[in-house]
Protein backbone atom coordinates (compact mmCIF):
# COMPACT_ATOMS: atom_id res chain seq x y z
CA UNK A 1 0.00 0.00 0.00
CA UNK A 2 3.22 2.21 0.93
CA UNK A 3 4.39 1.53 -2.66
CA UNK A 4 1.45 2.57 -4.53
CA UNK A 5 1.07 5.77 -2.81
CA UNK A 6 4.60 6.92 -3.04
CA UNK A 7 3.87 6.19 -6.99
CA UNK A 8 0.84 7.83 -7.36
CA UNK A 9 2.57 10.65 -5.47
CA UNK A 10 5.77 10.64 -7.96
CA UNK A 11 2.86 10.73 -11.17
CA UNK A 12 0.86 14.04 -9.20
CA UNK A 13 4.39 15.51 -8.78
CA UNK A 14 5.50 14.71 -12.74
CA UNK A 15 2.37 16.11 -13.70
CA UNK A 16 2.36 18.88 -11.56
CA UNK A 17 5.94 19.83 -12.77
CA UNK A 18 4.88 19.64 -16.15
CA UNK A 19 2.01 21.81 -15.55
CA UNK A 20 4.58 24.83 -14.15
CA UNK A 21 6.82 24.30 -16.97
CA UNK A 22 7.25 27.59 -18.71
CA UNK A 23 7.00 26.98 -22.65
CA UNK A 24 8.78 29.61 -24.48
CA UNK A 25 6.78 30.61 -27.52
CA UNK A 26 7.71 32.55 -30.77
CA UNK A 27 6.25 35.98 -31.30
CA UNK A 28 5.96 38.46 -34.21
CA UNK A 29 5.19 42.22 -33.91
CA UNK A 30 2.71 42.92 -36.47
CA UNK A 31 1.73 46.61 -35.76
CA UNK A 32 2.60 49.52 -33.89
CA UNK A 33 0.60 52.62 -32.77
CA UNK A 34 2.34 55.97 -31.79
CA UNK A 35 1.14 58.37 -30.06
CA UNK A 36 2.22 61.66 -29.16
CA UNK A 37 3.95 60.01 -26.08
CA UNK A 38 4.34 56.14 -26.51
CA UNK A 39 3.48 53.29 -28.46
CA UNK A 40 1.23 50.40 -28.14
CA UNK A 41 2.65 47.15 -28.85
CA UNK A 42 0.76 44.75 -30.80
CA UNK A 43 2.20 41.25 -30.90
CA UNK A 44 0.83 37.51 -32.26
CA UNK A 45 2.05 33.95 -31.16
CA UNK A 46 0.59 30.46 -31.81
CA UNK A 47 0.33 27.69 -28.95
CA UNK A 48 -0.17 24.02 -28.50
CA UNK A 49 -1.73 22.72 -25.19
CA UNK A 50 -2.57 19.25 -23.73
CA UNK A 51 -4.92 18.69 -21.23
CA UNK A 52 -4.30 20.29 -17.85
CA UNK A 53 -3.18 23.94 -17.24
CA UNK A 54 0.59 25.38 -19.18
CA UNK A 55 1.99 28.33 -19.00
CA UNK A 56 3.50 30.29 -22.17
CA UNK A 57 6.55 32.70 -22.20
CA UNK A 58 6.34 35.39 -24.83
CA UNK A 59 10.29 36.87 -24.81
CA UNK A 60 11.57 39.86 -26.57
CA UNK A 61 9.35 42.53 -24.22
CA UNK A 62 10.54 46.11 -24.21
CA UNK A 63 11.57 47.01 -20.52
CA UNK A 64 10.00 50.02 -20.87
CA UNK A 65 6.55 48.08 -20.66
CA UNK A 66 3.58 49.67 -18.72
CA UNK A 67 2.30 46.54 -17.06
CA UNK A 68 -1.12 48.12 -16.35
CA UNK A 69 -1.74 48.30 -19.81
CA UNK A 70 -1.11 44.49 -20.98
CA UNK A 71 -3.85 42.90 -22.63
CA UNK A 72 -3.99 39.48 -23.79
CA UNK A 73 -6.65 37.23 -26.16
CA UNK A 74 -6.41 33.99 -27.05
CA UNK A 75 -7.99 31.90 -29.98
CA UNK A 76 -9.43 28.01 -29.09
CA UNK A 77 -11.28 26.18 -26.59
CA UNK A 78 -8.62 27.70 -23.41
CA UNK A 79 -9.15 29.50 -20.38
CA UNK A 80 -7.01 32.56 -19.57
CA UNK A 81 -6.34 31.86 -16.18
CA UNK A 82 -3.36 34.75 -15.63
CA UNK A 83 -1.07 37.07 -17.78
CA UNK A 84 1.37 39.07 -16.35
CA UNK A 85 4.53 40.91 -17.09
CA UNK A 86 7.73 39.23 -15.87
CA UNK A 87 11.61 39.18 -15.99
CA UNK A 88 13.84 36.43 -15.72
CA UNK A 89 17.47 36.55 -14.39
CA UNK A 90 19.89 34.54 -16.02
CA UNK A 91 21.46 32.12 -13.59
CA UNK A 92 25.55 32.46 -13.19
CA UNK A 93 27.10 30.05 -15.11
CA UNK A 94 31.32 29.43 -14.14
CA UNK A 95 33.50 29.80 -17.26
CA UNK A 96 34.19 27.02 -19.48
CA UNK A 97 37.77 26.33 -20.43
CA UNK A 98 37.01 23.58 -22.74
CA UNK A 99 37.97 23.54 -26.15
CA UNK A 100 41.32 26.26 -25.61
CA UNK A 101 44.69 25.58 -26.66
CA UNK A 102 46.44 23.21 -24.52
CA UNK A 103 48.90 26.27 -24.01
CA UNK A 104 46.54 28.42 -22.69
CA UNK A 105 44.72 26.23 -20.79
CA UNK A 106 47.84 25.25 -18.71
CA UNK A 107 48.82 28.65 -18.44
CA UNK A 108 45.50 29.56 -16.70
CA UNK A 109 46.00 26.34 -14.40
CA UNK A 110 49.50 28.11 -13.31
CA UNK A 111 48.24 30.97 -12.91
CA UNK A 112 45.75 29.61 -10.34
CA UNK A 113 47.89 27.81 -8.85
CA UNK A 114 50.25 30.49 -7.97
CA UNK A 115 47.92 32.90 -7.24
CA UNK A 116 46.47 30.31 -4.59
CA UNK A 117 49.97 29.59 -2.58
CA UNK A 118 50.82 32.94 -3.06
CA UNK A 119 47.70 34.33 -1.34
CA UNK A 120 48.70 31.33 1.37
CA UNK A 121 52.25 32.47 2.04
CA UNK A 122 50.75 36.11 2.08
CA UNK A 123 48.56 34.90 4.66
CA UNK A 124 51.14 33.46 7.06
CA UNK A 125 53.57 36.53 6.59
CA UNK A 126 50.24 38.93 7.81
CA UNK A 127 49.66 36.46 10.79
CA UNK A 128 53.83 37.01 11.87
CA UNK A 129 53.41 40.66 11.76
CA UNK A 130 50.31 40.57 13.64
CA UNK A 131 51.85 39.06 16.20
CA UNK A 132 54.78 40.79 16.02
CA UNK A 133 52.89 43.98 16.86
CA UNK A 134 51.08 42.45 19.23
CA UNK A 135 54.53 41.70 21.03
CA UNK A 136 55.38 45.53 20.80
CA UNK A 137 52.02 46.57 22.54
CA UNK A 138 52.50 43.98 24.90
CA UNK A 139 55.97 45.07 25.90
CA UNK A 140 54.83 49.24 25.56
CA UNK A 141 52.18 48.00 28.53
CA UNK A 142 54.55 46.64 30.94
CA UNK A 143 55.01 47.55 33.85
CA UNK A 144 58.36 48.02 34.43
CA UNK A 145 59.02 49.75 31.10
CA UNK A 146 56.05 52.26 32.18
CA UNK A 147 58.00 52.68 35.91
CA UNK A 148 55.63 51.38 37.77
CA UNK A 149 56.23 49.16 40.66
CA UNK A 150 59.99 48.26 42.25
CA UNK A 151 61.96 50.06 39.35
CA UNK A 152 61.02 53.35 40.56
CA UNK A 153 63.25 52.45 43.27
CA UNK A 154 65.99 51.13 42.04
CA UNK A 155 68.14 53.00 38.72
CA UNK A 156 70.14 49.59 38.71
CA UNK A 157 66.93 47.66 37.76
CA UNK A 158 65.73 50.46 35.62
CA UNK A 159 68.35 50.58 33.57
CA UNK A 160 68.41 46.67 32.79
CA UNK A 161 64.93 47.28 31.99
CA UNK A 162 65.27 49.94 29.31
CA UNK A 163 68.35 48.24 28.18
CA UNK A 164 65.98 44.86 27.41
CA UNK A 165 63.60 46.99 26.14
CA UNK A 166 65.56 49.27 23.94
CA UNK A 167 67.05 45.64 22.00
CA UNK A 168 63.73 43.85 21.94
CA UNK A 169 61.86 46.91 19.97
CA UNK A 170 64.63 47.55 17.99
CA UNK A 171 64.58 43.69 16.97
CA UNK A 172 61.07 43.60 16.49
CA UNK A 173 61.30 46.23 13.99
CA UNK A 174 63.68 45.16 12.25
CA UNK A 175 61.14 41.94 11.43
CA UNK A 176 58.34 43.92 11.52
CA UNK A 177 59.85 46.01 8.46
CA UNK A 178 61.23 42.77 6.91
CA UNK A 179 58.01 41.33 6.40
CA UNK A 180 56.48 44.81 4.95
CA UNK A 181 58.72 44.75 2.21
CA UNK A 182 58.03 40.93 1.25
CA UNK A 183 54.50 41.63 1.27
CA UNK A 184 54.65 44.36 -0.83
CA UNK A 185 56.56 42.34 -3.22
CA UNK A 186 54.20 39.81 -2.57
CA UNK A 187 51.39 41.81 -3.71
CA UNK A 188 52.90 42.85 -6.77
CA UNK A 189 53.09 39.99 -8.01
CA UNK A 190 50.14 39.02 -7.11
CA UNK A 191 48.28 41.70 -8.80
CA UNK A 192 50.76 40.99 -11.76
CA UNK A 193 49.48 37.06 -11.93
CA UNK A 194 45.97 38.41 -11.34
CA UNK A 195 46.41 40.63 -14.70
CA UNK A 196 47.57 37.92 -16.64
CA UNK A 197 44.61 35.69 -15.86
CA UNK A 198 42.34 38.29 -16.31
CA UNK A 199 44.10 38.88 -19.78
CA UNK A 200 43.77 34.85 -20.46
CA UNK A 201 40.64 34.96 -19.53
CA UNK A 202 39.27 37.36 -22.02
CA UNK A 203 41.17 35.53 -24.64
CA UNK A 204 38.71 33.11 -24.24
CA UNK A 205 35.70 35.53 -24.19
CA UNK A 206 36.77 37.17 -27.11
CA UNK A 207 37.40 33.47 -29.17
CA UNK A 208 33.40 32.62 -27.71
CA UNK A 209 35.07 29.79 -25.84
CA UNK A 210 33.23 30.76 -23.06
CA UNK A 211 29.04 31.95 -23.29
CA UNK A 212 29.10 35.95 -22.90
CA UNK A 213 26.76 37.44 -20.08
CA UNK A 214 23.75 38.08 -20.85
CA UNK A 215 21.22 40.32 -19.03
CA UNK A 216 17.67 40.01 -17.66
CA UNK A 217 14.69 38.40 -20.11
CA UNK A 218 11.50 40.77 -20.06
CA UNK A 219 8.72 38.80 -21.11
CA UNK A 220 4.84 38.11 -20.94
CA UNK A 221 3.53 34.82 -19.22
CA UNK A 222 0.21 33.68 -20.29
CA UNK A 223 -1.44 31.00 -18.08
CA UNK A 224 -3.61 28.25 -19.91
CA UNK A 225 -6.29 26.06 -19.11
CA UNK A 226 -7.63 23.44 -21.35
CA UNK A 227 -10.33 20.35 -20.84
CA UNK A 228 -8.39 18.95 -24.20
CA UNK A 229 -5.25 18.97 -26.10
CA UNK A 230 -5.77 21.84 -28.49
CA UNK A 231 -3.86 24.79 -30.60
CA UNK A 232 -4.42 28.66 -30.95
CA UNK A 233 -3.02 32.08 -31.21
CA UNK A 234 -2.08 34.77 -28.95
CA UNK A 235 -2.83 38.21 -29.37
CA UNK A 236 -0.61 40.60 -26.82
CA UNK A 237 -0.85 44.27 -26.85
CA UNK A 238 0.84 46.86 -23.98
CA UNK A 239 1.99 50.40 -23.95
CA UNK A 240 5.73 51.43 -23.86
CA UNK A 241 7.30 54.35 -23.65
CA UNK A 242 10.52 56.27 -24.50
CA UNK A 243 8.62 56.22 -28.44
CA UNK A 244 5.98 58.77 -30.35
CA UNK A 245 6.10 61.36 -33.27
CA UNK A 246 6.68 65.15 -33.36
CA UNK A 247 4.47 65.95 -36.88
CA UNK A 248 5.89 68.53 -38.97
CA UNK A 249 5.09 70.17 -42.22
CA UNK A 250 5.65 70.86 -45.69
CA UNK A 251 3.72 74.23 -47.39
CA UNK A 252 4.54 74.30 -50.71
CA UNK A 253 2.95 77.66 -52.55
CA UNK A 254 2.95 78.50 -56.04
CA UNK A 255 2.05 82.00 -56.93
CA UNK A 256 0.34 81.19 -60.59
CA UNK A 257 -1.77 78.76 -58.84
CA UNK A 258 -4.94 78.94 -56.22
CA UNK A 259 -3.90 76.42 -53.24
CA UNK A 260 -1.03 75.33 -51.40
CA UNK A 261 0.02 71.88 -51.11
CA UNK A 262 0.48 70.79 -47.72
CA UNK A 263 2.93 67.58 -46.68
CA UNK A 264 1.79 66.23 -43.74
CA UNK A 265 4.58 64.61 -41.81
CA UNK A 266 5.66 62.49 -39.14
CA UNK A 267 8.78 62.22 -37.73
CA UNK A 268 8.75 59.00 -35.50
CA UNK A 269 11.13 58.00 -32.79
CA UNK A 270 11.77 55.16 -30.79
CA UNK A 271 14.56 54.26 -27.90
CA UNK A 272 12.63 51.25 -25.97
CA UNK A 273 15.01 48.63 -26.10
CA UNK A 274 13.61 46.27 -29.44
CA UNK A 275 14.12 47.00 -32.89
CA UNK A 276 10.48 47.41 -34.83
CA UNK A 277 11.01 45.46 -37.86
CA UNK A 278 8.76 45.59 -41.12
CA UNK A 279 5.34 46.27 -38.53
CA UNK A 280 2.52 48.36 -39.94
CA UNK A 281 2.51 51.96 -38.63
CA UNK A 282 -0.59 53.84 -37.16
CA UNK A 283 0.10 57.01 -35.70
CA UNK A 284 -2.45 58.20 -33.54
CA UNK A 285 -3.34 62.21 -31.90
CA UNK A 286 -3.86 60.73 -28.89
CA UNK A 287 -1.49 60.88 -25.75
CA UNK A 288 -2.50 58.28 -23.41
CA UNK A 289 -0.40 59.81 -20.31
CA UNK A 290 -2.38 63.00 -20.50
CA UNK A 291 -5.21 63.71 -17.84
CA UNK A 292 -8.62 62.42 -19.19
CA UNK A 293 -10.51 63.20 -15.65
CA UNK A 294 -13.23 65.98 -16.35
CA UNK A 295 -12.39 68.57 -13.54
CA UNK A 296 -14.76 69.36 -10.87
CA UNK A 297 -16.20 72.67 -9.50
CA UNK A 298 -16.10 73.21 -6.09
CA UNK A 299 -17.60 76.05 -4.37
CA UNK A 300 -16.45 79.33 -4.41
CA UNK A 301 -16.56 81.71 -1.05
CA UNK A 302 -15.52 85.59 -1.48
CA UNK A 303 -15.21 87.45 1.86
CA UNK A 304 -13.03 90.71 2.42
CA UNK A 305 -10.24 90.86 2.76
CA UNK A 306 -9.34 87.25 2.43
CA UNK A 307 -10.44 85.88 -1.24
CA UNK A 308 -10.30 81.69 -1.63
CA UNK A 309 -10.96 81.06 -5.12
CA UNK A 310 -12.74 77.34 -5.20
CA UNK A 311 -10.68 76.04 -2.54
CA UNK A 312 -7.32 76.49 -3.99
CA UNK A 313 -5.50 79.84 -2.53
CA UNK A 314 -3.54 81.33 -4.42
CA UNK A 315 -5.10 80.38 -8.30
CA UNK A 316 -7.82 82.75 -9.71
CA UNK A 317 -11.00 81.64 -11.03
CA UNK A 318 -10.39 83.08 -14.41
CA UNK A 319 -6.73 80.31 -14.63
CA UNK A 320 -9.40 77.75 -13.85
CA UNK A 321 -11.60 79.03 -16.46
CA UNK A 322 -9.31 79.26 -19.53
CA UNK A 323 -7.76 75.96 -18.97
CA UNK A 324 -11.21 74.53 -19.09
CA UNK A 325 -11.76 76.00 -21.70
CA UNK A 326 -8.89 75.44 -23.58
CA UNK A 327 -9.36 72.19 -23.30
CA UNK A 328 -12.68 71.76 -24.04
CA UNK A 329 -11.59 73.81 -27.78
CA UNK A 330 -9.37 71.33 -28.47
CA UNK A 331 -11.23 68.30 -27.85
CA UNK A 332 -14.38 69.47 -29.15
CA UNK A 333 -12.65 70.45 -32.22
CA UNK A 334 -10.78 66.96 -33.12
CA UNK A 335 -14.12 64.97 -32.31
CA UNK A 336 -16.12 66.93 -34.66
CA UNK A 337 -13.11 67.23 -37.62
CA UNK A 338 -14.30 65.11 -40.62
CA UNK A 339 -12.50 62.57 -41.98
CA UNK A 340 -10.41 63.27 -45.20
CA UNK A 341 -9.71 60.34 -47.74
CA UNK A 342 -6.21 61.57 -48.31
CA UNK A 343 -4.80 62.92 -51.29
CA UNK A 344 -2.91 61.66 -54.67
CA UNK A 345 -0.11 63.68 -55.98
CA UNK A 346 -0.38 64.38 -60.03
CA UNK A 347 2.88 62.34 -61.09
CA UNK A 348 3.41 58.82 -61.82
CA UNK A 349 4.68 57.38 -58.48
CA UNK A 350 2.83 56.68 -55.92
CA UNK A 351 3.99 58.02 -52.14
CA UNK A 352 3.51 57.04 -48.56
CA UNK A 353 0.59 59.21 -48.72
CA UNK A 354 -1.24 57.18 -50.88
CA UNK A 355 -1.30 54.33 -48.15
CA UNK A 356 -2.55 56.29 -45.45
CA UNK A 357 -5.98 55.82 -44.33
CA UNK A 358 -7.81 58.35 -41.73
CA UNK A 359 -9.48 56.83 -38.75
CA UNK A 360 -11.65 59.35 -36.66
CA UNK A 361 -12.41 58.38 -33.23
CA UNK A 362 -14.13 60.43 -30.51
CA UNK A 363 -11.36 62.41 -28.95
CA UNK A 364 -8.52 61.24 -31.30
CA UNK A 365 -8.04 60.64 -35.22
CA UNK A 366 -5.71 58.04 -36.46
CA UNK A 367 -3.85 57.03 -39.52
CA UNK A 368 -3.11 53.81 -40.71
CA UNK A 369 -0.78 53.52 -42.77
CA UNK A 370 -0.52 50.32 -45.28
CA UNK A 371 3.12 50.48 -45.62
CA UNK A 372 5.80 47.99 -43.64
CA UNK A 373 8.50 50.26 -41.56
CA UNK A 374 11.59 49.57 -39.90
CA UNK A 375 12.59 51.61 -36.73
CA UNK A 376 15.46 50.96 -35.17
CA UNK A 377 15.66 51.42 -31.31
CA UNK A 378 18.42 54.17 -30.97
CA UNK A 379 15.92 57.38 -30.81
CA UNK A 380 16.94 58.62 -34.14
CA UNK A 381 13.57 60.18 -35.78
CA UNK A 382 12.71 59.07 -38.95
CA UNK A 383 10.19 60.32 -41.53
CA UNK A 384 6.66 58.74 -42.46
CA UNK A 385 4.54 60.93 -45.15
CA UNK A 386 0.91 60.94 -43.48
CA UNK A 387 -0.76 62.53 -46.20
CA UNK A 388 -0.54 64.97 -49.00
CA UNK A 389 -3.26 67.18 -49.47
CA UNK A 390 -4.05 70.85 -51.11
CA UNK A 391 -5.46 73.85 -49.38
CA UNK A 392 -7.81 75.78 -50.80
CA UNK A 393 -6.19 79.53 -50.06
CA UNK A 394 -6.76 83.17 -51.37
CA UNK A 395 -3.02 84.90 -52.48
CA UNK A 396 -3.01 88.68 -51.12
CA UNK A 397 0.01 91.65 -50.39
CA UNK A 398 0.04 93.11 -47.50
CA UNK A 399 2.40 96.04 -46.42
CA UNK A 400 2.47 97.87 -43.17
CA UNK A 401 4.53 100.87 -43.52
CA UNK A 402 4.38 102.05 -40.46
CA UNK A 403 7.08 99.14 -39.23
CA UNK A 404 8.42 98.08 -42.37
CA UNK A 405 8.38 99.58 -45.74
CA UNK A 406 8.31 96.32 -47.44
CA UNK A 407 5.16 93.94 -49.34
CA UNK A 408 4.63 90.93 -47.62
CA UNK A 409 2.80 87.95 -49.85
CA UNK A 410 0.38 86.41 -47.66
CA UNK A 411 -1.95 82.99 -48.14
CA UNK A 412 -5.57 83.28 -46.22
CA UNK A 413 -6.43 79.40 -45.76
CA UNK A 414 -9.78 78.37 -44.40
CA UNK A 415 -11.08 74.95 -43.37
CA UNK A 416 -7.87 73.80 -41.05
CA UNK A 417 -9.34 71.72 -39.04
CA UNK A 418 -11.30 68.77 -41.69
CA UNK A 419 -7.41 67.88 -42.14
CA UNK A 420 -7.01 66.67 -38.28
CA UNK A 421 -4.19 68.51 -37.79
CA UNK A 422 -2.16 68.97 -34.77
CA UNK A 423 0.08 72.35 -33.95
CA UNK A 424 3.62 71.93 -35.66
CA UNK A 425 6.34 73.15 -36.88
CA UNK A 426 5.59 74.35 -40.90
CA UNK A 427 8.25 74.99 -43.42
CA UNK A 428 7.40 76.90 -46.20
CA UNK A 429 8.51 76.99 -49.97
CA UNK A 430 7.50 79.66 -52.64
CA UNK A 431 7.83 79.07 -56.50
CA UNK A 432 10.41 76.20 -55.69
CA UNK A 433 12.48 78.41 -53.02
CA UNK A 434 12.74 77.79 -49.39
CA UNK A 435 11.20 80.74 -47.42
CA UNK A 436 11.81 79.88 -43.81
CA UNK A 437 9.69 78.89 -40.53
CA UNK A 438 6.14 79.22 -39.21
CA UNK A 439 3.69 77.88 -36.81
CA UNK A 440 1.13 76.23 -38.12
CA UNK A 441 -1.92 76.16 -35.64
CA UNK A 442 -5.03 74.57 -36.54
CA UNK A 443 -6.50 74.82 -32.99
CA UNK A 444 -7.05 78.84 -33.01
CA UNK A 445 -9.95 80.12 -32.81
CA UNK A 446 -10.08 81.90 -36.05
CA UNK A 447 -11.59 80.50 -39.51
CA UNK A 448 -9.16 81.41 -41.39
CA UNK A 449 -5.50 81.34 -40.64
CA UNK A 450 -3.17 83.73 -42.39
CA UNK A 451 0.57 82.69 -43.90
CA UNK A 452 3.20 84.77 -44.45
CA UNK A 453 5.67 83.75 -47.54
CA UNK A 454 7.81 86.54 -47.74
CA UNK A 455 8.89 89.98 -48.93
CA UNK A 456 8.24 90.90 -52.88
CA UNK A 457 10.66 92.71 -54.25
CA UNK A 458 9.17 93.46 -57.02
CA UNK A 459 6.78 95.99 -55.18
CA UNK A 460 7.72 98.99 -53.65
CA UNK A 461 6.22 101.00 -51.06
CA UNK A 462 7.39 104.07 -49.62
CA UNK A 463 5.96 106.03 -46.71
CA UNK A 464 7.52 109.55 -45.54
CA UNK A 465 6.25 112.34 -43.32
CA UNK A 466 4.94 116.02 -44.82
CA UNK A 467 6.58 118.26 -42.22
CA UNK A 468 4.60 121.22 -43.96
CA UNK A 469 1.07 119.50 -43.64
CA UNK A 470 2.32 119.01 -39.68
CA UNK A 471 1.05 121.39 -37.31
CA UNK A 472 0.98 121.85 -33.86
CA UNK A 473 -0.57 124.97 -32.31
CA UNK A 474 -2.70 126.67 -29.50
CA UNK A 475 -5.93 127.98 -29.76
CA UNK A 476 -7.45 129.42 -26.70
CA UNK A 477 -7.35 126.55 -24.38
CA UNK A 478 -6.77 124.04 -26.70
CA UNK A 479 -4.05 122.34 -28.40
CA UNK A 480 -4.22 120.67 -31.70
CA UNK A 481 -1.98 118.21 -33.61
CA UNK A 482 -1.72 117.58 -37.54
CA UNK A 483 0.10 114.92 -38.77
CA UNK A 484 0.11 114.14 -42.04
CA UNK A 485 2.11 111.15 -44.42
CA UNK A 486 2.20 110.35 -48.16
CA UNK A 487 2.51 107.16 -49.84
CA UNK A 488 4.03 105.90 -52.53
CA UNK A 489 3.33 102.35 -54.12
CA UNK A 490 4.73 101.02 -57.33
CA UNK A 491 4.16 97.63 -59.33
CA UNK A 492 7.21 96.58 -61.33
CA UNK A 493 5.93 92.45 -61.57
CA UNK A 494 4.66 91.88 -65.20
CA UNK A 495 0.82 91.51 -64.02
CA UNK A 496 -1.31 93.20 -62.45
CA UNK A 497 -1.20 93.24 -57.85
CA UNK A 498 -3.70 93.92 -55.21
CA UNK A 499 -2.23 95.26 -52.24
CA UNK A 500 -3.17 96.02 -48.84
CA UNK A 501 -1.62 99.10 -46.95
CA UNK A 502 -2.34 99.05 -43.25
CA UNK A 503 -1.52 101.99 -41.11
CA UNK A 504 -3.34 103.46 -38.08
CA UNK A 505 -4.45 106.58 -35.46
CA UNK A 506 -4.52 106.38 -32.23
CA UNK A 507 -7.05 105.60 -30.16
CA UNK A 508 -8.76 108.08 -27.17
CA UNK A 509 -9.32 106.96 -23.39
CA UNK A 510 -9.99 109.94 -22.54
CA UNK A 511 -13.14 112.19 -23.49
CA UNK A 512 -10.99 115.10 -23.48
CA UNK A 513 -9.17 113.83 -26.10
CA UNK A 514 -10.50 113.54 -29.62
CA UNK A 515 -9.29 112.27 -32.82
CA UNK A 516 -10.25 113.16 -36.57
CA UNK A 517 -9.46 112.05 -39.84
CA UNK A 518 -8.77 114.63 -42.13
CA UNK A 519 -7.24 112.96 -45.47
CA UNK A 520 -7.80 108.82 -45.99
CA UNK A 521 -7.59 108.96 -49.63
CA UNK A 522 -10.23 106.37 -50.06
CA UNK A 523 -9.05 104.31 -46.93
CA UNK A 524 -11.39 102.74 -44.80
CA UNK A 525 -11.33 103.11 -40.90
CA UNK A 526 -12.73 100.22 -38.28
CA UNK A 527 -13.77 101.83 -35.54
CA UNK A 528 -12.78 99.36 -32.86
CA UNK A 529 -8.97 100.19 -33.16
CA UNK A 530 -8.87 102.87 -35.29
CA UNK A 531 -6.61 101.19 -38.26
CA UNK A 532 -7.02 102.29 -41.44
CA UNK A 533 -6.78 100.39 -44.65
CA UNK A 534 -6.42 100.93 -48.13
CA UNK A 535 -6.98 98.43 -51.36
CA UNK A 536 -4.55 99.47 -53.99
CA UNK A 537 -5.54 97.76 -58.19
CA UNK A 538 -1.74 98.56 -59.60
CA UNK A 539 -1.34 97.90 -63.20
CA UNK A 540 1.96 96.38 -64.34
CA UNK A 541 4.55 99.24 -64.13
CA UNK A 542 1.79 101.49 -62.35
CA UNK A 543 2.36 103.64 -59.61
CA UNK A 544 -0.04 105.18 -56.77
CA UNK A 545 0.05 107.76 -54.77
CA UNK A 546 -2.25 108.94 -51.67
CA UNK A 547 -2.25 111.40 -48.23
CA UNK A 548 -2.92 109.97 -45.06
CA UNK A 549 -4.02 112.50 -42.57
CA UNK A 550 -5.28 113.01 -39.11
CA UNK A 551 -6.13 115.62 -36.17
CA UNK A 552 -5.58 115.26 -32.35
CA UNK A 553 -7.59 117.85 -30.05
CA UNK A 554 -6.93 117.97 -26.36
CA UNK A 555 -6.83 120.81 -23.56
CA UNK A 556 -3.16 122.39 -23.56
CA UNK A 557 -3.07 121.55 -19.89
CA UNK A 558 -3.11 117.47 -20.70
CA UNK A 559 0.29 116.38 -21.96
CA UNK A 560 -0.65 113.86 -24.76
CA UNK A 561 2.30 111.71 -26.70
CA UNK A 562 2.02 110.54 -30.11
Amino acid sequence: MKRLIAFFSACLFALTSFANDEIVVPSTMDQVTVYSRGAQIFRTAKYSIRQGTSVYAIEGISPHIDPNSLQVKASGKVIILDSKYDIKYPEPKDPNLEGLPLKIRKAIERLEDSIFHLNFNRSQNQNELDLYNSSKRILAQNGAIRGEGKVNDSIELLQKAMDYYTRKVLELNKLISGLQLKMRDQDEELKDMQRRLRDLKNFASNAQLNPKPQGPTHRILITLSSDITTSGGFEVSYLVNNAGWIPLYDLRADASASSINLNYKAQVYQNTGVDWDKVKLNLSTNDPYQNKTLPLLHPWYVDAPRVTYGGQAGRPRKYEEAKMQYQSVTEDEVAESPANAGYRMNMDAQTAADFTQTVEHLISAEFRIDLNYSIPSNNQRQMVLIKNIDLKSKFKYYSVPKYDQHVYLMAEIADLADHQLVPAQANIFFDGSYIGETMLNPGQMQDTMSLSLGRDPNILIKRRLLQNECKDKVIGSTREKIIAYQYEVRNLKSQAVEVYVLDQMPLSTNSQVEIEALELSKGKVREKDNQVEWKLKLKPKESEVFDFKYRVKHDKDIQVYL
